[in-house]
């Protein structure tokens, strides 16, 4: 969790000062040279290490004080969220989930964000290039040279237990069962001339989180970028699903925009909203569909909140979210052009104050709000009560 911010000054100066030290821990010989050789060509980045599990781990990352971690989860002898758990408790670094597409690699990576990673990659392979993962993960450590540190516990990092007496990921898992949604059966989704878009990227998940979760279920349509590996997206929307008052799903070609329900973009697709073809100013689909990057991401902020302004105008409400870079910037300003009211989460409760910066920058955003309040500048979009507050 990324709530408990604090930093040393001068500390935060002098790693801006000098290139980012690295620890890389995967059990894989091979993954790890590739990711050092390919780390070692990004600017700003140094591979101060390696490990193949999180007990060689725990000792280099002692004696030599990495700025960042990239972790792999399913490793033998200690799972990676077992070893985040006590690396956030103990020693917090930033750490980076570098993690396969899979259907337990993408809950387990949920679950590491969930406990404090600062961010999820996939491995290389399929769309992800060894280029693509490496730019990225260079992105992400530069970053995190900079990301608040929570305080960390005043008991040192212990020994790492024996193998035979760390918990497996199954039996962690077991002890935080997730609660099906029970939904008010008075109420029934329905068509709503009002919608809500959320674009957000690097602490964006646990900041939905935070946000959807909070929501009542009579609440707007809600269509949504997380920047994310294919795959991950998936899991991540059922599981919102399951946390939430309101229905969450992955976007399909076609879905309809229906009150009490959210459309997550999924993973290296684009999100638009159409009119559904009906003639009907107020009623929506989303077309979900391969093409170029923009701004250097699919799914692009910028693509959903363009199509936003075309097809919703005054109607709609733009949110843009802590995220590196500036996607969705231009896009919100072409949102506020339209008539939609826009908010930007503040700087302070951001784990990285990049997207909202540049939508500020550009005069795109009308309400800088803390992260703790943008449920409840939804919930007054919906009873028609946020535009008096517009600057």
């Amino acid at each position: 969790m990324h709530d408990a911010k604090t930093a040393d000054p001068k500390s935060t100066d002098a790693r801006a000062t000098r290139a980012a030290r690295v620890i890389i821990v995967d059990d894989s010989a091979i993954v790890r040279q590739v990711l050092q050789t390919q780390l070692s060509r990004q600017p700003g980045v140094e591979v101060v290490a390696s490990a193949a599990d999180p007990f060689a781990a725990r000792e280099k990352i002692l004696a030599l004080k990495p700025d960042c971690v990239i972790l792999d989860i399913e490793m033998p002898r200690m799972d990676g969220l077992t070893f985040l758990k006590k690396l956030m408790k103990f020693h917090p670094v930033p750490t980076i989930i570098c993690s396969s597409i899979t259907p337990k690699g993408c809950t387990l990576a949920l679950e590491c964000l969930e406990a404090g990673a600062f961010e999820v990659v996939s491995k290389p392979g399929g769309n992800f290039s060894v280029g693509d993962v490496a730019s990225r993960l260079g992105e992400l450590v530069r970053a995190a040279v900079h990301a608040p540190r929570p305080a960390p516990s005043a008991t040192p990092m212990p020994p790492m237990p024996a193998a035979s007496t760390v918990a497996t990921i199954s039996a962690v898992n077991a002890l935080t069962p997730l609660k099906p949604k029970n939904l008010p059966t008075a109420f029934r989704p329905g068509i709503s001339d009002k919608l809500i878009a959320i674009g957000t990227s690097t602490g964006g998940t646990e900041a939905l989180r935070e946000v959807l979760t909070a929501l009542p279920v009579d609440v707007p349509p809600i269509v949504m970028v997380q920047h994310m590996p294919e795959g991950f997206t998936k899991a991540f929307a059922d599981r919102l699903d399951r946390l939430c008052k309101i229905a969450v799903k992955e976007a399909e070609d076609g879905d309809a925009l229906v009150a009490g329900r959210a459309l997550l973009a999924p993973g290296n697709r684009h999100m638009r909203i159409v009119r559904d073809g009906s003639g009907s100013a107020n009623k929506w689909i989303v077309r979900v569909a391969d093409g170029p990057r923009v701004l250097r991401h699919k799914p692009s902020v910028e693509v959903l909140f363009e199509s936003c302004a075309q097809y919703a105008g005054a109607r709609a409400l733009g949110i843009i979210m802590t995220g590196m870079g500036n996607d969705g910037a231009t896009g919100l300003l072409s949102m506020r052009k339209a008539g939609a009211i826009t908010v930007g989460q503040d700087e302070a409760s951001c784990v990285v104050y990049g997207m909202p910066r540049e939508a500020a920058l550009c005069g795109a955003v009308q309400i800088v709000s803390p992260l703790d309040r943008i449920a409840k500048a939804i919930t007054d979009f919906t009873a028609g009560a946020l535009a008096a507050h517009a600057a």
